[in-house]
């Protein structure tokens, strides 16, 4: 997939296309010191990174306002979702603990010119936000019970969750189900057939 052939399945404004185009940079030049991504991915990252995360979006609800990415990495799908929610106001933290991504992120975000974006330099487990995020998100991260875990600790009842997850989805639900309530909507990846977005609301830990 192309940018361009990424702007066409995406339909996004043109000023968000640059934004993307400037993370692209950045994430390129770093690539070629760093393993921010899997270097057998970098020629398809369009598809297997850009759109994996922007397909994220028609599914936000409208009314969030603030929105926290776990484990940022390379900026899928948190910088992706902060460029494309700006023009609608909502708010993006990024949480990551390596310094390496960190810089990255921090770096990346300036120059695509994101104003609703704050990058945490932080482990989850110590991270302290300050507020109740409406949603989380996480991709390629881990587990989801662990997962579920990390984001209790920062979320509130009313926090919704999507994560991106492969292809043994079921068994991370099935597992995640001995530890935590839940309602859960399983959407189909639009990259991966064998991949599905999991969009989780009412999460409580089984007693």
């Amino acid at each position: 997939m192309t940018p361009e052939e990424f702007l066409a399945e995406t339909n996004v404004p043109r000023e968000t296309f640059e934004r993307l185009l400037e993370m692209d940079r950045v994430l390129i030049d770093w690539s070629e010191r760093h393993n921010l991504v899997a270097r057998s991915t970098i020629k398809d990252r369009w598809h297997r990174h850009y759109l994996d995360s922007a397909q994220l979006v028609p599914l936000l609800p409208e009314s969030a306002k603030t929105l926290v990415d776990l484990g940022s990495g390379a900026g899928f799908p948190g910088l992706v979702l902060a460029a494309m929610l700006e023009p609608e106001g909502v708010q993006v933290t990024l949480i990551e603990s390596t310094q390496k991504k960190c810089a990255f992120l921090t770096e990346a975000g300036a120059a695509m010119g994101i104003k609703n974006l704050q990058v945490i330099p932080e482990r989850i487990e110590s991270a302290r936000l300050g507020f109740k995020p409406d949603i989380v998100t996480a991709r390629a991260l881990a587990r989801l019970d662990k997962l579920l875990g990390y984001s209790a600790g920062l979320a509130g009842k009313k926090t919704k969750y999507y994560f991106l997850k492969g292809q043994d989805v079921e068994g991370e639900l099935t597992e995640a189900a001995k530890y935590w309530h839940m309602n859960v909507i399983k959407h189909p990846s639009r990259t991966d057939p064998r991949a599905a977005i999991l969009e989780i609301g009412n999460l409580a830990r089984v007693r």
